[in-house]
């Protein structure tokens, strides 16, 4: 087993690029600018935080590495489906996203809806072509998780509460709620999905391992709106300072980036307590997180 995260990170970034690159439509398949937009939003750019996740959740429950694969596999076509709507202008208008033209910017408006549309049935139809767990119940509950954290109760319930929100001052109850959905759902399913791939964690077990993805989500948007607030696009590969400009409400709005970060330290540390009675078998997770609480970019 590697110890040294950067090299296990590096393994597994390339792991999941391969993976989704093979099982991507070809880009000469017709119709073909429907399919070299889908592979132009997906490979080539990311930190793969969700499949890290993943990974070091099925790590935790001992799961066999081609089923994780798939799972994390599926995440990353919802997150980077979400991405490519995200930018679209008839919601945050940005231009730029990993360091390239968004979508719709180097296709066309229509493309970049088509392709979000794609890259999401995409992931359910990975999630149901191969056996992924031994108990055909859990794989039905596995399709359910993904599907509660993509719609209208996570991520685009999520996204729909920011949107009507912009230029209101929200409390800090009101902003966690927004992005337990927003950004967390995800962050949790893929937590939980990688630990779905095996049936060596009981139910107490998967519940303490659910508190600390639901810390970790959290975490993961705190640091997002610093680094917004901080870091220059040509470091985010995205507009930096775009919710400042749109007056959307953030942690650092709320907060102030010196609270916010504080804000992040301390879910960190929620986020280690629950994974105390893992002890060791939990250090993967644990490097994940502190990944994304110091991450720079």
């Amino acid at each position: 087993m590697i110890t040294d995260f950067q090299s296990w990170a590096s393994q597994r970034q390339a792991a999941i690029e391969q993976f989704l690159e093979a099982r991507l439509p070809g880009a000469d398949c017709v119709p073909v600018r429907l399919h070299q937009a889908m592979r132009y939003s997906v490979l080539g750019g990311g930190k793969r935080v969700r499949p890290l996740l993943a990974f070091a959740a099925g790590e935790l429950s001992r799961a066999d590495d081609e089923r994780v694969t798939i799972v994390a596999a599926a995440v990353e076509l919802i997150h980077a489906y979400s991405l490519v709507h995200d930018d679209m202008p008839c919601m945050d208008n940005d231009v730029l996203r990993r360091g390239k033209p968004t979508c719709h910017v180097e296709f066309d408006e229509a493309t970049a809806l088509l392709t979000g549309d794609s890259l999401q049935t995409l992931a359910f139809e990975l999630l149901a072509e191969r056996q992924l767990s031994d108990d055909a119940g859990t794989q039905l509950a596995m399709i359910k998780q993904l599907a509660g954290a993509s719609g209208s109760r996570g991520m685009a319930g999520g996204q729909a509460f920011d949107l009507d929100n912009v230029g209101k001052t929200l409390s800090l109850p009101e902003l966690e709620f927004m992005h337990i959905h927003k950004t967390g759902a995800l962050i949790r399913a893929a937590v939980m999905l990688g630990a779905y791939c095996s049936d060596v964690l009981d139910t107490a077990q998967l519940e303490t391992l659910d508190h600390f993805a639901k810390c970790v989500g959290l975490a993961f948007q705190v640091v997002d709106d610093v680094l917004d607030a901080e870091a220059s696009t040509a470091t985010l590969g995205k507009t930096a300072g775009k919710d400042a400009e749109n007056n959307k409400p953030t942690y650092v709005s709320i907060l102030g980036i010196r609270e916010a970060r504080a804000l992040a330290g301390k879910l960190q540390h929620d986020a280690d307590q629950a994974l105390h009675e893992f002890g060791e078998a939990a250090n993967r997770l644990r490097q994940v997180t502190d990944f994304i609480i110091t991450r720079k970019f």
